[in-house]
């Protein structure tokens, strides 16, 4: 379910529903000469289609800070500098706050193996995200809005759920520790991008450019990439209060 393709009654229900509303966020980067450089995003994606109905999906953000790491500009990655599209998150996160929603997700895959710590492209839509929800309340309940006396049982309310600050989640597509390699390219990825995008890969390609990270690649299957298709459905269907 699109957000794009609702009409206000349907976009009324959502939101009475609490629907997960759910941006899927990505990068432009190198992933060897085998895969698309849209790999981040695509696993993301696709890996959503599959929640069907029970989720809203938002337009993707396709151009995060992915960095000169791997692969220098003239490879296909796209770098965003994050400073400059944390306004434009902060806003979206302000104006679904604003529409009534109040269970917003971004997932992400691009960086995530060490998401506690946090890597600049997640991290600027986990600042975005608390930027927006602390406007958002000092506009709707006024300066001192935590210290007033009718917010005395916050914490109270914390502990049974009701925290505004989970309005808005920012969280990796695979859980911490997930029993599925998680590589740059390699085994791990190539598996997923032959299970959810089969058409965009060449694995005659695999070996070509001589990087070590795509060493792995060749032993990818759809199989396998079902596997961790699998294991991101449960962690988002957690995630998401879904289950």
């Amino acid at each position: 379910m699109h957000f794009s393709h609702l009409r206000p009654h349907q976009i009324a229900a959502a939101i009475a529903a609490n629907t997960p509303v759910v941006l899927p966020i990505g990068v432009m980067e190198y992933h060897g000469e085998h895969l698309p450089a849209g790999v981040d995003l695509l696993i993301v994606t696709e890996t959503l289609k599959r929640l069907g109905e029970r989720i809203l999906v938002l337009t993707p953000f396709a151009y995060g800070a992915a960095s000169h790491a791997v692969a220098g500009p003239g490879a296909g990655t796209l770098h965003i500098d994050p400073a400059t599209f944390l306004p434009m998150a902060e806003a979206l996160f302000a104006a679904l706050l604003k529409t009534g929603f109040r269970n917003i997700h971004g997932v992400i895959h691009h960086q995530s193996e060490n998401f506690a710590q946090g890597m600049p492209t997640d991290l600027a839509f986990r600042l975005a995200a608390r930027n927006a929800t602390f406007r958002y309340l000092e506009q709707s309940r006024g300066p001192g809005w935590w210290g007033d006396r009718a917010m005395q049982d916050y914490y109270a309310q914390h502990a049974a759920g009701a925290d505004p600050f989970n309005w808005v989640r920012i969280h990796p597509l695979f859980p911490k520790g997930a029993d599925f390699p998680f590589d740059h390219a390699g085994i791990g990825e190539t598996a997923l991008m032959l299970a959810l995008a089969p058409e965009t890969v060449d694995m005659a390609r695999a070996l070509d450019g001589d990087h070590w990270f795509t060493e792995t690649a060749p032993g990818a299957t759809a199989a396998l990439g079902e596997k961790g298709v699998a294991l991101a459905l449960a962690h988002m269907t957690t995630a998401l209060g879904l289950s």
